[in-house]
């Protein structure tokens, strides 16, 4: 290298103005050399010959930072052209690109005026300027890239928040949302497809939706957990900051769109020069599309679900038959099936009771329901506590203390019905919903079973109210039948009346308004789960000793019979079952019973003391349940009314 000490000055300042024309570029000059730092691989350091004048030196020190900055962008933009770092990365060093011809153009023309004689170190200086600010705001954004690899999302969030940080330099300010705006055209063009088909485009993962392929829609009507719908598409990390208040919005839009596809329902929201997504601004245009598209994708969904699909037919035809809201099916099957229902679980014909169940169907006014076909039979595997247990979403194990049962359970414990739904109603009405219902029904049929065996016993003490049954426990035994008779029917009407007809109705009324699939969604879980508290299965201690109740009044009934034949004489077995009507009296005012056959029989001590024993158990039970109801009714509100009707049974009691 040359001393250029020896040199005239302004020779000197010819030689560096050369020089610096060249680094400008990334070229090496005669007293400007380039060396490559050794820590970063991507980073040239500029030295000046120390023999140059040191006015010269420290001029040329001055623009050295641009000439950084220009191989740093320049080499960017080599590196990252490649697709495969993403269409945000290949769209933003385009845009460079595009400057770099600017900056390129720039030089030369500077070039040109030092060939002209026309151009002094102090002119270069003057003349860079608009760039110097521009190039190093780009070479702190490209280094975070660099350093990071930043992708996607990512890069446009860095790019708009040094955009922010130069709130005091417009210029620099306007070209970063200028690179923001480049590179989010790409992205732009996925969010596009999204909105607008449903389909995500995006072969380099840089969209903030992600699918999982590995969750069907077929999970939603066979699995309780199902996470189809929440988690089929979800929103993934990196948002960019301009779609962040729209980003739910932007995922349920494509999530509608898939579930008319896939239903062969292809739509596609109408799309105008003035509605497509070509750039983000100040004017918030690009939300106008978004929530244009999303409009359009609900509406069309919820048309589909409810005027192809029938959803309200459904949930109606669901309601008769698992709310027991049209019960004269439910009559006629119990009669039909009573004995299989009898056996024990594992011995009872599942296909048995589906003929059954169609028969009952056929002859009662369900026949005119179209939907009736979509109702089966199954059998459970636990009973209605157990099943209670096991599912954690409603109640935990430590409020159900539920133990393995003594002995195996019959039909009755165990009968539940289902039914068929097809997509895109299973998007409403899941496996989980279907679940909830049953957990309903069994409750509900349970319920039905004991009031028609207390019927039974009732009719019995009936058809032998003419005799004179003074000294014996029938009578007693009637008042206990009447009383357990009132407590069944009287939570039956409360389930019925008091619960499932109101808040029915409420959720009926909702529906018709919803504006979404979603909303529908919200407001059918919201039914079944108010249902389910204020039908006490969501209230284990109370649930139990209801259930309890129940068991002995099932008790009560199933001995009504040798109660009865206990305390009256039948020479025949089924005399009682063929026993007329009441008695008449003849002219002479006395009763005309039955035959001589039929005696009275007195002093049978072991049927006064299991009447009394089944009394005391019902009561003792009952007035326990009291304390309970009208605590629980304070934090309940709902349970206030069954509260005096189960107090009202007690105090007649």
């Amino acid at each position: 290298m040359a001393n250029y000490a020896y040199f005239d000055a302004s020779v000197q300042e010819l030689v560096v103005i050369d020089d610096l024309l060249s680094a400008l570029v990334g070229i090496e000059g005669r007293c400007i050399s380039m060396k490559k730092v050794r820590s970063k691989e991507d980073e040239f350091n500029f030295q000046i010959d120390p023999s140059m004048d040191l006015t010269l030196q420290e001029l040329a020190k001055r623009i050295f930072p641009l000439c950084k900055s220009f191989l740093l962008i320049n080499q960017f933009v080599e590196s990252r052209s490649q697709f495969s770092k993403g269409l945000v990365n290949h769209a933003f060093t385009a845009a460079l690109g595009a400057l770099l011809l600017d900056y390129q153009a720039m030089v030369a023309q500077l070039e040109h005026q030092f060939r002209l004689r026309r151009l002094s170190i102090q002119g270069l200086w003057f003349y860079i300027q608009p760039m110097m600010g521009s190039m190093q705001a780009l070479s702190i954004v490209i280094k975070k890239v660099i350093a990071d690899d930043l992708m996607g999302s990512s890069v446009l969030n860095l790019l708009q928040s040094q955009a922010k940080a130069m709130a005091g330099d417009s210029a620099v300010r306007s070209l970063l949302e200028k690179m923001a705006q480049c590179a989010s055209s790409a992205y732009l063009s996925i969010l596009e497809r999204w909105v607008n088909e449903g389909i995500i485009d995006d072969p380099y993962g840089e969209f903030f939706i992600a699918e999982n392929k590995s969750l069907h829609k077929e999970s939603l009507t066979q699995d309780y957990d199902a996470k189809y719908w929440k988690q089929r598409y979800s929103l993934k990390d990196g948002i960019p900051s301009f779609l962040s208040n729209s980003a739910g919005i932007i995922l349920t839009t494509g999530k509608y769109l898939n579930v008319m596809r896939e239903c062969g329902h292809n739509v596609q929201v109408p799309v105008s020069e003035d509605s497509k997504l070509v750039k983000f601004g100040a004017n918030h245009h690009y939300l106008e599309c978004i929530k244009t598209a999303y409009d359009f994708a609900s509406g069309e969904l919820l048309n589909l679900v409810k005027e192809k699909y029938d959803l309200m037919g459904k949930l109606r035809s669901i309601k008769h038959y698992l709310l027991l809201d049209q019960g004269d099916f439910l009559v006629h099957f119990m009669d039909i099936a009573s004995e299989e229902l009898s056996k024990r679980s594992d011995d009872v014909s599942v296909e048995k009771l589906q003929s059954l169940l169609d028969i009952a169907l056929r002859s009662t006014a369900a026949a005119a329901d179209p939907s009736n076909e979509d109702l089966t039979c199954c059998l459970e595997r636990s009973s209605l506590l157990k099943k209670l247990a096991t599912l954690k979403d409603l109640i935990t194990k430590a409020e159900i203390d539920c133990q393995e049962e003594a002995v195996s359970l019959d039909g009755l414990e165990t009968f539940s019905l289902s039914y068929k739904v097809v997509w895109p109603l299973s998007i409403v009405i899941s496996r989980k919903a279907l679940t909830k219902y049953q957990l309903i029904f069994r409750f509900l049929f349970h319920c039905k079973h004991v009031s028609r065996q207390l019927c039974g016993a009732w009719q019995v003490h009936q058809g032998i109210r003419a005799l004179n049954m003074r000294g014996t426990a029938v009578p007693r035994s009637s008042l206990l039948c009447r009383s357990m008779l009132k407590f069944v029917n009287s939570l039956l009407h409360y389930l019925t009346f008091e619960v499932l007809e109101p808040n029915w109705h409420i959720m009926h009324g909702r529906l018709q308004t919803a504006k979404s699939i979603d909303e529908v969604i919200h407001y059918h879980d919201f039914f079944l789960d108010k249902c389910l508290r204020e039908c006490l299965l969501l209230l284990p201690v109370l649930l139990k000793k209801v259930e309890r109740l129940m068991s002995i009044c099932l008790q009560y009934a199933a001995a009504t019979q040798w109660l009865i034949s206990s305390s009256v004489l039948i020479p025949k077995s089924d005399a009682l079952a063929d026993m007329g009507p009441a008695p008449t009296k003849s002219k002479q005012g006395k009763s005309r019973g039955p035959p001589q056959a039929l005696k009275v029989a007195t002093g049978n001590a072991t049927v006064t003391e299991s009447i009394l024993n089944f009394e005391k158990e019902f009561n003792s039970e009952l007035h326990s349940l009291g304390p309970i109801l009208s605590s629980s009714s304070q934090a309940e509100p709902y349970l206030t009314h069954l509260a005096q009707w189960i107090l009202g049974v007690g105090n007649e009691s």
